[in-house]
């Protein structure tokens, strides 16, 4: 029997509907290839949607929660104040749908240009899994005297010892089928509270796991050695805001937020999961063709090998770093082809079976999401 899957495509705003297209045709490739099918359901959801109608994750959360996985776009517009799109819609999604880890690779693919002199892919290599609903992006704040030179505004942040240990578990498990290495990054010496619940619940986690080797960095010192060291992590583990820092770090270090991509990954099968490359939605170059589709293209494979498609996903994935490797600049009006071409271009190889796939012997995308249990096929 032909595998069916059910997922939903939230192409958002800005160049989140350019780059979901390409995503698209690349999708229709693979399933021609591979044998396997979508049943593809697209939502209005970003800021016009919202100036319409006032509607946020509340409107389709329902229609969502059916689905097996949520390949996203982008979010966000000037004319939206900020914040609202953000808690009212992606935050809310990933705690409602409890999409407890966020998994960012950060790998530089042969051929894609660092900033980092000397820097090779056989040196950076790496996952990034943030704990995705708690911490500060959880807690609400509160200001007393706001306008006043008497203003107080406090922040909370809330860690459990059930959130952590999910995440961190699966980053052990994670750690196992690679390196056999596991980094925490925190600031224990200032967030002593929080810091002291991470460091215990790894060490329980951890004797889990006796394989595997566990280090661990202050988040400063992480901002210095993932520059120049980035062969010195495997699988970092972290919180929230942390997460958030440091993977915006890794993106550059990998070539730019155009080729970087995530997984917001439900670890447990009870709802679906959401793929989306990690730039934002870039409204001064929509519509122009400048947009770089590898990011959107990126997180379609890491998609399929999370619905248990793991042929199709090495083939997305080396198809996307073959096309990328060729091209003269990474973004904007210099990258050789439109937006839409390179979309094209890397359906083309997927569709005709060319993908390389020796450009990614261990298939890291497929298999990162493929540790997490998807919803049954159809």
């Amino acid at each position: 029997m032909t595998n069916s899957y059910a997922i939903a495509v939230l192409p958002g705003d800005g160049i989140g509907p350019e780059v979901v297209g390409c995503a698209l045709e690349v999708l229709d490739a693979a399933e021609e290839r591979f044998g396997f099918s979508t049943d593809r359901s697209t939502f209005a959801a970003g800021a016009n949607h919202y100036l319409e109608t006032g509607e946020l994750f509340d409107a389709v959360e329902a229609q969502l929660r059916d689905k097996q996985a949520i390949l996203f776009g982008s979010m966000g517009d000037p004319r939206v104040t900020p914040g609202i799109l953000e808690r009212g819609f992606i935050l809310e999604m990933r705690q409602r749908f409890q999409q407890a880890a966020n998994v960012r690779p950060v790998r530089l693919y042969p051929g894609v240009p660092t900033p980092i002199a000397e820097l090779t892919p056989e040196r950076c290599e790496m996952v990034i899994v943030r704990e995705n609903t708690e911490g500060a992006y959880v807690g609400r704040g509160s200001t007393v005297h706001a306008g006043t030179p008497n203003a107080v505004a406090m922040q909370e942040s809330l860690n459990t010892h059930a959130g952590i240990e999910r995440v961190v578990d699966f980053a052990f498990r994670l750690a196992l089928g690679r390196r056999k290495k596991l980094t925490l990054c925190h600031k224990t010496n200032i967030l002593v509270a929080a810091g002291q619940l991470w460091q215990q619940v790894v060490a329980e986690v951890g004797a889990r796991y006796p394989e595997v080797e566990v280090d661990y960095v202050h988040v400063d010192a992480m901002c210095f050695h993932l520059p120049l060291t980035p062969e010195r992590f495997d699988v970092v583990v972290t919180d929230n805001l942390f997460g958030d820092i440091i993977t915006d770090l890794g993106a550059v270090i990998q070539g730019g937020l155009g080729v970087a991509t995530s997984a917001n990954l439900n670890l447990d099968g009870s709802a679906p999961s959401m793929f989306e490359a990690i730039h934002g939605s870039a409204p001064d170059i929509a519509g122009k063709g400048w947009a770089n589709p590898a990011g959107a293209i990126l997180s379609l494979a890491l998609m399929l090998g999370h619905l248990g498609e793991g042929e199709a996903a090495r083939a997305v994935e080396a198809a996307t770093v073959e096309v990328l490797g060729s091209l003269p600049s990474l973004a904007g009006a210099d990258m050789g082809a439109s937006t839409s071409e390179l979309g094209s271009r890397i359906a083309a190889i997927v569709r005709e079976g060319r993908a390389d796939t020796a450009l990614v012997p261990d298939s890291l995308l497929g298999v990162l999401a493929g540790m997490a249990p998807s919803r049954l096929a159809r």
